[in-house]
C-alpha cells in the first residue's frame, strides 16, 4: 500500500503560497519583502482556484509562486538588508549612549550593496533592457520635475535631473525622436532606439504638488533600480554613438539656468577624454609616434605617406628621402595594408601628400572584383556600405527644421520646444531671461525665420511689428508638434498668432486597425452634403415665394408673364413635395380610412387630386413589391436559413471545443469589437452633423473633429 498523500501538497494549487507565508519563510519584514520583489521583478500570481490555494479560506490575499520565493531566498541582498538592520540598531544604541566616536566609526562602515548583478540577471541582452526603458524614463522624468521635499531625498532628485538630461541629449544627437503629443496629462514622446520604440510622458513645467497618499518608499525602490538600469543602458548607447559617458557638465551654465544645454556632448578621443590623443595649445592633435632608436622617430602619418608613395613611384624607380628609406628598411614592422595606398587619389602633378588627405583606416575601402573582368554583370554590385548610405524618406523627415532658425518667446515652453526642434535638425534661440546658452538672444536677428509665440495679437499693430511679420513667420507652439507628427513643415497660416488653432490629433493609434481615424474620409459624407444643398435650395425658394407674396399684398402690381410662370413651377415642385409627404402618411395604401385622411390633408395643403393620385399609386406599387419580396423570402428562406445555420453551427462547434476561459475571452473580444464599431459609427455620424452645421452657418474648412 502506497503512502497516503497529504491534502494540499500536490496539484496545481500547491505551487502557490500566500504573502504572509512567504515573508515568514524568508524571515524579513513586509517593507523589505516589497523592496526585494520590486528589485527582482517578482509579481503576484493568480492560482487556478484561490480557495483551494489558500486551503479553503476565501479571504482576499496575494499569492506568489513557490519557485519565485525560492528564487528570492538565494538573493545576496537579503543578507545586506539584515546587516543594515543591525547597523541601525547599533547606531541607535551608540547615539543613545552619546558614544560619538563609535557612532562615527559605524557611519563610515555603513553597509552598502549594488544592483549590477540584478540588472544583468533580469536583462540577459542589451535589447531586452532597451525594450523595458518606458517605465524607467517616465519615472526619471517625473522625478526631475518634482521640487525638493522632506519625503524625497535631494540626491535622488539630482540623479533624476541628470539622467533625464542625458536621455534628451542622446535622443537629440541621434535624431531618434519620432512622435510627440500635447495632452492634458502631459507631453507624450516616442523615440526609436536600436530598432525599438520607447514611449514616455513628461509633465509640464509647473509647480508639482507632492501628494500625501503616495507611498514614496515604493517609488524610491523603483527609482533605485531604474537608476542602475539607465546607467548601464546610457553607457552602452553613448559608447556606440562615439560619445563620452557621462557627458561633462558646465557648472556656470547650469547655475544660470542652462538646463540640458549645460551638458556638453564630447566625442570619444576628444581633447578632454581619457584617450591617448591630447590637445595641444593650438588645438592640434599630437600624432602617435614610434621610437626606432638612434634618435629616429616614426609617425603613423609618415607610414601612410610612404606606402602611398611606394605605390605611385615604385615603377618609376624614384628614390625617396632619408625618412622614406628608414621606413622602407623597417617595412616588415610597420607596414600598413597596400589597399590603403590604392585608395589614396594621387597623381604625378599632385605634389606632396597632405596629412588630411589620407584616408582613415576605418573607412570602407572598395576592392576590385576578381570576376568583374570575366563577368560584366558583377562589375557594379551594390555593397552593404552603399545601402546604409542611401537617402530615405525617414531620414528626410528627421531634418524638417534643418533650414530654419526658430526663436522661442518667453511665454512659450522653452524646454519642450528646444528638445523637439533640435531633434529634427533645427536651430533654437530664446531670450536671455529664459536661461543662458542661447545662440540667438533677440528675435530681430536676421537669421531667425520663425518666432514661436503664445500671446494674443497686439491691438493696434505698430509699423515695427508689421515690418517684422513681413520678414519672418509668427506661429503658435502647436505648429512645431503638428509638423513633427506630419513628417513635413506645415503651412504657417493656420497656426499664425491670434488664430484659432486646428484640432491637435494624437499620432498614437492605440485602438489598432479598424478604429476611427479622424483624417480618413467618412462614407456617406458627400451624399449627406448633397442632400443638404438640395434642402437649402428648396428653403431659399420657399423664402423667395414668401417674400414675393408679401410684396403682392403691399403693392397691387401685375406680375410679368415670365415671373408668373416661374412662380407656378415653384408651386408645382412644392405641391409634389407636399403630395409625397401626405402619401407617406398612409401606412396602408389599401385602407380606406387612411386614404381618406390623406386626401383631407392634401386638400388642406392645396394639392391637386391628380398629383395626389399619382403619388398614392406609386406607394401602392411599392407596398405590393414589398409583399412579393416577403413571400419570395419565405420560399427561399429555407436555403438561406440552412446556409446561415451552417455557418452558425460551425462557429458554435468551434466554440464548444474551446475551454471555458477561452470561450469567455472570445465572447469578450466579440463584444469589444462590436463596441468599437458602434463608437466608430457614432463618431462618423457626429462628423457628418458637424459638417452640415458648418455648411449651414457658412463656415468653410476641413472638418477633423
Amino acid at each position: 500500500m502506497g503512502r497516503e498523500t497529504k491534502k494540499g501538497t500536490k496539484g496545481p494549487n500547491s505551487k502557490y503560497i500566500t504573502r504572509t507565508k512567504a515573508i515568514r519563510k524568508l524571515q524579513i519584514s513586509l517593507n523589505d519583502f516589497r523592496r526585494l520583489c520590486i528589485l527582482k521583478g517578482i509579481v503576484p500570481r493568480e492560482p487556478p482556484s484561490r480557495k483551494k490555494a489558500n486551503h479553503g479560506n476565501s479571504a482576499p490575499t496575494s499569492f506568489y509562486h513557490v519557485k519565485d520565493i525560492a528564487f528570492l531566498a538565494h538573493e545576496p541582498i537579503i543578507q545586506k538588508l539584515r546587516e543594515h538592520k543591525i547597523f541601525l540598531r547599533r547606531m541607535s544604541r551608540a547615539m543613545g549612549k552619546q558614544e560619538w566616536g563609535r557612532a562615527k566609526a559605524l557611519e563610515e562602515n555603513r553597509p552598502t550593496y549594488k544592483l549590477d548583478h540584478i540588472v544583468k540577471e533580469r536583462y540577459p541582452t542589451f535589447i531586452d533592457a532597451v525594450r523595458d526603458l518606458d517605465d524607467a524614463i517616465c519615472c526619471v522624468v517625473l522625478g526631475a520635475s518634482l521640487s525638493q521635499h522632506r519625503r524625497i531625498p535631494k540626491a535622488d532628485l539630482e540623479d533624476c535631473a541628470r539622467l533625464s538630461a542625458e536621455w534628451q541629449l542622446y535622443v537629440t544627437h541621434t535624431r531618434a525622436l519620432r512622435k510627440t503629443f500635447l495632452s492634458i496629462k502631459g507631453i507624450y514622446y516616442q523615440a526609436e532606439v536600436m530598432g525599438e520604440t520607447v514611449t514616455w510622458v513628461a509633465p509640464y513645467q509647473f509647480m508639482q504638488k507632492i501628494p500625501m497618499d503616495v507611498d514614496f518608499r515604493v517609488m524610491r525602490s523603483f527609482l533605485e533600480f531604474y537608476k542602475t538600469l539607465l546607467g548601464f543602458v546610457f553607457y552602452k548607447l553613448y559608447t556606440d554613438a562615439g560619445l563620452v559617458y557621462p557627458p561633462p557638465l558646465d557648472l556656470k551654465k547650469d547655475a544660470m539656468g542652462g538646463g540640458v544645454d549645460a551638458y556638453r556632448l564630447q566625442p570619444v578621443g576628444g581633447p578632454s577624454s581619457s584617450m591617448d590623443v591630447d590637445a595641444t595649445a593650438g588645438g592640434d592633435k599630437k600624432k602617435k609616434k614610434v621610437d626606432l632608436g638612434d634618435g629616429k622617430v616614426l609617425t603613423s602619418k609618415q607610414v601612410q605617406k610612404t606606402i602611398a608613395s611606394m605605390e605611385v613611384g615604385g615603377e618609376e624607380g624614384e628614390e625617396g628621402g632619408e625618412e622614406e628609406k628608414v621606413v622602407q628598411g623597417n617595412a616588415k614592422d610597420v607596414a600598413e595594408p597596400r589597399a590603403v595606398a590604392k585608395a589614396v587619389p594621387t597623381t604625378a602633378a599632385s605634389g606632396p601628400l597632405d596629412d588630411d588627405a589620407l584616408p582613415s583606416t576605418e573607412e570602407f575601402i572598395p576592392q576590385p572584383s576578381k570576376t568583374s573582368a570575366t563577368d560584366p554583370s558583377t562589375g557594379n554590385l551594390i555593397t552593404l556600405h552603399a545601402l546604409a548610405n542611401l537617402p530615405t524618406s525617414t531620414s528626410k523627415s528627421r531634418k524638417i527644421f534643418e533650414p530654419y532658425v526658430l526663436f522661442i518667446s518667453r511665454e512659450s515652453p522653452r524646454h519642450v520646444l528646444e528638445f523637439v526642434v533640435k531633434s529634427f535638425g533645427g536651430v533654437v534661440g530664446w531670450p536671455a531671461t529664459c536661461g543662458s546658452g542661447s545662440p540667438i538672444e533677440n528675435e530681430d536677428d536676421e537669421r531667425v525665420t520663425h518666432v514661436i509665440i503664445d500671446r494674443p495679437l497686439p491691438d493696434p499693430i505698430s509699423e515695427v511689428d508689421k515690418e517684422r511679420r513681413r520678414r519672418k513667420k509668427y506661429v503658435q507652439p502647436q505648429w512645431v508638434v503638428d509638423s513633427v507628427n506630419a513628417g513635413r513643415v506645415l503651412l504657417e497660416d493656420a497656426y499664425a498668432q491670434g488664430k484659432t488653432l486646428p484640432p491637435h490629433l494624437s499620432p498614437f493609434n492605440a485602438e489598432g486597425e479598424g478604429a476611427y481615424d479622424p483624417l480618413a474620409p467618412v462614407p456617406g459624407m458627400e451624399k449627406a452634403l448633397a442632400e443638404l444643398d438640395e434642402e437649402m435650395e428648396e428653403d431659399e425658394d420657399e423664402e423667395d415665394e414668401e417674400e414675393g407674396s408679401d410684396e403682392e399684398e403691399d403693392e397691387d402690381v401685375p406680375m410679368a408673364p415670365a415671373q408668373s410662370e416661374e412662380k407656378s413651377k415653384k408651386r408645382h415642385r412644392r405641391g409634389k413635395k407636399d403630395a409625397a409627404t401626405a402619401a407617406l402618411q398612409v401606412s396602408n395604401p389599401t385602407d380606406a380610412d387612411a386614404i381618406r385622411k390623406a386626401e383631407l390633408e392634401a386638400e388642406r395643403l392645396g394639392i391637386e387630386p391628380a398629383e395626389f393620385d399619382k403619388v398614392l399609386e406609386k406607394a401602392a406599387k411599392q407596398g405590393a413589391a414589398e409583399d412579393g419580396g416577403e413571400s419570395e423570402g419565405e420560399e427561399g428562406g429555407a436555403v438561406q436559413v440552412e446556409t446561415a445555420g451552417g455557418g452558425a453551427s460551425e462557429e458554435n462547434m468551434a466554440k464548444m471545443l474551446l475551454s471555458s476561459k477561452k470561450r469567455k475571452l472570445f465572447n469578450l473580444m466579440k463584444r469589444t469589437n462590436a463596441r468599437k464599431e458602434a463608437e466608430k459609427v457614432r463618431l462618423q455620424q457626429k462628423k457628418i452633423e458637424i459638417a452640415k452645421q458648418k455648411k449651414r452657418t457658412g463656415v468653410r474648412g476641413d472638418v477633423v473633429s
